[in-house]
């Protein structure tokens, strides 16, 4: 079918396209415009902004974790008390497949869970794989395990690294590789409840730095496109933006990408020994091409932090709110989750305005990324109130004036008149993204790309805007029209598939039968074992 969107104004950076022109397209995919013939279906979107489907590349919505988190908070899903039929939960309230729905409506098709545990990485395929409309992608979690920690103890060559790191991003089926409070997890084991950038792990002998640098040459020599993932030490601790400058500087000279910065903007000024360092870390962001970073905003309200972190999730379990929260101690990460409310009060103001501050005070949006790190910073329902804020000065003015005057004293972001662009904020939510991720196929609209399309209605309300898209289309389907979801398809999820060699497949059989006394069959998988056609969709490394 070929179909066309006719007169609206296009935005894409990436193709230079800006102005009213015409959107073409054709069994799934953006065209040229033809030369002869007529459209079988034409959509009138003058007076819309058309740009391609937003990309999110760090939110929490499948996975282990996740359903935990359900269970402890039954009481925010208004379905709790229905029988899951598939996946477990799959159908509670707020479920997998009411994660898509809700992405769609604000015309997001695809996003990025980034905290995989190999181990359970079936588990995680599975409820993705219960999210309607949208592609998504994961993260393989490593940094924590024994059988990586042992290696680097033991001077392993990078050769065997890379064929560990190749192996487990092949058989989880992961986009990339997330290092969650590098050897943290480990030292939690032996009752170590505080890690910085340079301790050392019990047992193990080798740093946080070292294991972070590990696996970013690996990640390098490997060619996968995105940049390891970096959780970094000491997240939500006053005076952590220290943390945050080491591990910045720590790039040299290669991709890094750090999660969640927000989380590590924190100085220790003030009466309260709590301040806004994020001047500093956008000064090292920007004085450093090699480093790319994502926000994890703060909005204020009810959420649930989740959290392969389990020295931070320990730590946060005495603001628990409501009181009661889960520690998972379990091979390599373990994990936590912890519900908290965020309040207009000094702590919250002070998070509220970093995050706010990295966002307008990182010049290149190329390498600021769009999350509020759901849920911990904020459900990603919040997005249309943070695309506000970003945008408006008057709205942010105005929010303040709301928030704990002396909190907002010791940051700078009273002093910000920047707002962003419609460019920028195409180039932050979606060329940026797929660039980060090596997904040639998206994040613009030029001839080739995949024809994930979001349509806007022009206005001065950007929430509304941004909350109820006018058309969404994915892969050429129309999905959504006036923030509705009117048709749902399955997407894929996108993974590498670097070929492992077959010595590691013999020492990870030799490892798990050792360790677990059971055969290594029982920690990978068959894509027939995930209920949807051809379920996958391969990336390619980098040469």
């Amino acid at each position: 079918m070929l179909i066309r969107l006719a007169g609206g104004e296009v935005v894409d950076p990436v193709n230079g396209l800006a102005g009213r022109r015409d959107v073409w397209i054709k069994d799934g995919v953006i065209v040229d415009k033809p030369v002869s013939k007529r459209a079988d279906k034409t959509y009138d979107v003058s007076g819309c902004f058309v740009m391609a489907g937003a990309i999110d590349i760090h939110s929490h919505i499948g996975g282990g974790n996740v359903n935990t988190a359900r269970l402890l908070l039954p009481e925010q899903h208004a379905a709790h008390l229905r029988r899951p039929l598939n996946t477990p939960l799959s159908n509670a309230g707020w479920s997998t497949f009411n994660t898509g729905c809700l992405y769609a409506k604000m015309g997001f098709t695809t996003v990025v869970e980034p905290a995989m545990s190999p181990s359970s990485a079936l588990h995680t395929h599975m409820e993705l794989a219960d999210i309607p409309i949208i592609d998504k992608a994961t993260l393989a979690i490593l940094g924590n395990d024994d059988f990586l920690l042992s290696m680097i103890r033991d001077n392993a060559s990078p050769a065997m690294i890379d064929d560990y790191v190749a192996w487990t991003v092949s058989s989880s089926r992961a986009l990339g590789v997330k290092v969650i409070n590098a050897g943290a997890a480990a030292a939690f084991k032996e009752n170590v409840r505080r890690f910085s950038f340079d301790d050392v792990v019990p047992s193990y002998g080798v740093s946080s730095r070292t294991i972070v640098e590990t696996l970013q040459a690996s990640v390098g020599r490997l060619g996968v496109p995105h940049p390891l993932h970096v959780h970094a030490n000491n997240l939500g601790i006053a005076g952590n933006a220290t943390t945050a400058a080491e591990t910045i500087r720590a790039a040299d000279g290669r991709p890094l990408h750090l999660a969640h910065l927000q989380f590590y903007g924190y100085g220790t000024e003030g009466k309260r020994g709590f301040s806004s360092e994020a001047a500093r870390l956008a000064e090292l962001v920007n004085g450093n091409a090699d480093v790319t970073i994502d926000v994890g905003q703060v909005m204020f309200g009810q959420t649930v932090t989740i959290s392969s972190d389990v020295t931070r999730q320990y730590s946060g379990m005495r603001t628990a709110n409501p009181k009661k929260s889960i520690l998972i101690d379990g091979d390599g990460n373990g994990g936590g989750i912890v519900p908290y409310r965020y309040r207009p009060d000094y702590y919250g103001s002070l998070q509220w305005a970093v995050g706010l501050e990295l966002f307008l005070l990182i010049n290149d949006p190329w390498r600021v990324f769009f999350t509020t790190d759901h849920p911990n910073g904020a459900p990603f329902t919040a997005y249309p109130d943070l695309f506000e804020l970003l945008m408006r000065r008057d709205a942010r003015d105005a929010k303040m004036a709301e928030l704990d005057q002396s909190a907002l004293e010791l940051t700078t972001l009273a002093s910000i008149s920047r707002e962003y662009s419609l460019d920028e904020i195409a180039v932050m939510t979606r060329a940026a993204p797929a660039k980060l991720l090596g997904l040639d196929d998206r994040g613009h609209l030029g001839p080739g790309a995949i024809a994930d399309i979001a349509v806007y209605r022009k206005g001065q309300d950007v929430r509304k805007m941004f909350a109820d898209a006018a058309l969404v289309f994915k892969n050429g389907d129309l999905v959504v029209e006036d923030g509705v979801v009117t048709h749902y398809r399955w997407g894929k999820t996108l993974r590498l598939n670097p070929p492992p060699d077959k010595g590691i497949v013999r020492r990870m059989q030799a490892y798990h039968e050792d360790r677990y006394g059971l055969s290594l069959d029982w920690f990978t998988f068959q894509e027939t074992a995930i209920s949807r056609e051809n379920p996958f969709a391969e990336v390619a490394c980098r040469s």
